[in-house]
């Protein structure tokens, strides 16, 4: 196969940042190998540049990278290193924008109520190119492999609490507890269809006079399985009204907990309607003027707070009184920020489930309340699809205690992810009923597939698997079960439509393989990680085969509970086309630690998912094209890794303790010491063997070049889209480091 250069992405934040002073190392060591490495951006800036081409001077636009990254990963031999990248909200996309412009790049505003065509276009641009998880579908080609690293996972079990923060115990009178709807949620009402042949399929809207309304054609491949279902927005609500009662009854936190960023269509008006419960009596008696002032909320309390500014003051401390009445009638709030005042319901995007829940679980069942302490939480989590899962485990870890990091198992997650597989509407295929009426899915011949009766504003969701996918995942489970010896655990519900036509597949698609050795089972998310949890404290591993959502959600949950972050994890993606995708880590820390970095210059961006990503990566390489120097690269990159871990030189969180770039200096140091060491390639030991004994010789020089840039506000001119020859410079500031390795 021909040689094909390693694609590293640039994305945002801390990993952006950090790419500043990792890459130049990266491309000096492999080129030794023959191997090139090229930056591809998709970051939320460049994919707002790129959206919009015509709106900006020629010197201005950019290459459309992240179309070019679809096409290349259907191409056989393709080899992608990704980092985690922003998948925005509204208001990110908004700061982003005004940023943007600011600098005189003159991209268009971002209309949420389009009223002209233009308008309706532009937003419809931004939504399908920009906002939300745009990024995913298009480059993940393939299912998911993701899982702890094992030289992550040894270090870990030595030194438990050192990679995050520890393991608090479970009071056995613990009060924290999971709720969710038990009627009007997805789970109710979803339907399942998996179509004989190809065929299009229309989503249309009919009102009560019968009029029909076409909403989107969609294409589909024979055995694709195609859902939908709908949220019963008025029992949503009485719902949280209830939950908000039952906290303040309890005496516990409420917390909310949602994926307003990668659900980007449903979960914001979820989120939205919490707080319409909260303040209930506010929007009693001032609905007409939070609706006149145009609050939103949807996008938080924070949009309400800039709002009122447009009041005269007299209406506004009205007002004011009137909000603070309501959140002292009602329950203590989990908090995102106790000092600032910033609760569970700021913005949407500040409590993401996959983020938040793990954290509780690790803390003993408690969040952070408004007095700046830790209580009881009731983590409130509306759909019922896999909500019981958080359940099962906070039940779990009151019978039994915390987990032991130093003798629990590991989980390895297979996501079914490939071909855009989707389970939930958060793209293309969520509607909102414009009045009482129906959603319908009709086939070409005319056949009414599914149909949902709704009322007005109820919030409906389609969502497609291909067969390819599906076949793909199953045949990544049995390889993986056969090669580790691990349980094999379908998460799927015969309850669920969605998961009921899955299953049929799954118990076919296992026909084809041999099983025999492999224990296989298939059981309901709560079954399952009831299953788990027990395997898991005994120090047995299990592989959890799972679909999209609960990819997310587990290799959060379970990487926080073994090593105390799923910033280390590593994603492999075999892409149906025969290249990979190899994703580093997880980007929930990122926007803390660049607030950090510009107040201090001190960034604790962790790297150790980035240096594993690149040794499969290199691997891959050498196993593409026989490439033997690649293969010494990657094995003694995993030395490399060993090194860090061992001798703990990963970022610490204070000002005179290693940071980010620090962190880049030992793994480059302990990779040339393994390259200097092996005996494979005498090329490379001759090269690596001098590289080792300068960096070694000015370990504490290049220390203090670092250190000297720490202590002091960072400048680099912009968040989203920040002056790159100032992040260079602040991000490489030892000139004795960049010499050596510019020399290579």
């Amino acid at each position: 196969m021909e040689k094909k250069p390693i694609i590293w992405t640039k994305t945002d934040e801390a990993p952006y940042l950090a790419t500043f002073s990792l890459l130049p190392i990266v491309k000096q060591y492999v080129k030794t190998a023959g191997l090139e490495v090229v930056l591809k951006d998709i970051s939320l800036a460049g994919r707002t540049l790129a959206a919009f081409p015509e709106y900006l001077r020629e010197d201005q636009r950019v290459p459309d990278d992240l179309a070019e990254l679809g096409r290349l990963v259907n191409e056989p031999g393709s080899n992608i290193i990704k980092l985690p990248n922003i998948s925005a909200t509204v208001p990110q996309l908004k700061d982003t924008i005004a940023e943007l412009r600011r600098k005189g790049y003159m991209v268009p505003e971002y209309p949420e109520d389009p009223k002209t065509e233009e308008e309706k276009k532009i937003k419809e641009r931004y939504d399908t190119k920009v906002v939300g998880s745009v990024v995913n579908p298009i480059i993940r080609q393939g299912n998911n492999i993701r899982r702890v690293p094992e030289p992550v996972k040894e270090a870990a079990r030595k030194a438990p609490d050192l990679m995050g923060l520890p393991l608090k115990p479970w009071p056995k009178d613990s009060k924290c507890h999971v709720s969710y709807m038990s009627k009007g949620d997805f789970y109710e009402s979803e339907k399942s269809v998996t179509v004989p042949k190809d065929t299009k399929v229309t989503i249309q809207f009919v009102d009560e006079n019968g009029n029909v309304t076409d909403l989107k054609e969609v294409p589909l491949t024979a055995g694709e399985v195609f859902d939908g279902s709908f949220m019963d927005v008025r029992e949503l609500q009485k719902f949280f009204e209830e939950q908000l009662e039952d906290a303040k009854k309890k005496d516990v936190l409420f917390s909310l907990h949602l994926k307003a960023t990668m659900m980007k269509v449903s979960d914001p008006p979820i989120f939205g309607y919490c707080i319409k419960a909260l303040l209930k009596d506010v929007y009693e008696k001032y609905g007409d003027l939070l609706e006149e002032i145009g609050f939103n909320p949807n996008n938080g309390l924070v949009d309400l707070e800039e709002k009122m500014k447009k009041l005269p003051e007299d209406k506004r401390k009205e007002l004011e009184a009137a909000i603070k009445e309501a959140f002292e009638k009602g329950p203590k709030m989990y908090m995102v920020d106790s000092d600032k005042g910033i609760t569970n319901l700021h913005a949407p995007n500040l409590v993401i489930i996959d983020a938040s829940m793990p954290v509780i679980i690790r803390d003993g069942g408690k969040a952070w309340g408004p007095d700046g302490k830790q209580h009881d939480a009731k983590c409130v989590i509306p759909d019922r699809c896999y909500a019981p899962i958080y359940e099962e485990i906070i039940e779990d870890c009151k019978k039994n205690g915390a987990f032991d990091r130093t003798t629990m198992g590991t989980v390895i997650n297979i996501g079914l992810m490939a071909m855009k597989a989707e389970e939930y509407g958060s793209h293309d295929k969520t509607f909102f009923a414009p009045t009482n009426g129906t959603f319908r899915v009709v086939d070409e011949e005319g056949n009414v597939l599914m149909e949902h009766k709704v009322g007005k504003d109820d919030i409906w969701r389609g969502c497609q698997v291909k067969d390819i996918a599906v076949k793909d995942w199953v045949k990544l489970a049995v390889e993986l079960g056969r090669s580790t010896g691990y349980y094999v655990v379908f998460w799927l519900d015969k309850n669920r439509a969605h998961h009921a036509e899955l299953i049929k597949k799954v118990e076919t698609y296992l026909k084809d393989h041999d099983t025999s050795g492999i224990d296989i089972r298939i059981l309901s998310p709560a079954e399952a990680m009831k299953f788990t949890c027990e395997k898991v404290r005994k120090g047995e591993n299990v592989i959890a085969v799972t679909g999209n959502v609960l990819r997310d959600y587990l290799t959060d949950l379970f990487p926080i509970l073994e090593v105390g972050t799923s910033a280390k994890m590593l994603s492999v993606i075999p892409q149906l086309a025969g290249g990979k995708l190899f994703e580093a880590g997880a980007g929930g820390s990122a926007p803390k630690h660049v607030q950090q970095f510009l107040k201090e210059g001190h960034l604790r961006w962790d790297s150790i998912a980035e240096f594993t990503a690149l040794a499969a990566s290199l691997e891959f390489a050498a196993e593409l094209t026989g490439n033997k120097k690649a293969e010494v690269l990657a094995k003694t990159a995993n030395e490399g890794i060993r090194g860090v871990l061992e001798n703990q030189k990963w970022p610490g969180r204070k000002v005179g303790q290693l940071d980010t770039r620090g962190e880049h200096f030992y793994f480059a140091l302990y990779w040339a010491k393994a390259l200097a060491e092996q005996n494979e390639d005498e090329e490379l030991k001759k090269i690596f063997t001098d590289v080792y004994k300068k960096l070694a010789e000015n370990e504490q020089k290049i220390l203090e070049e670092i250190a000297a840039t720490e202590g002091k506000p960072v400048d680099i001119d912009g968040y989203y889209f920040p002056d790159e020859s100032k992040v260079e410079k602040v991000m490489r500031p030892s000139p004795t480091f960049n010499a050596i390795i510019d020399s290579i």
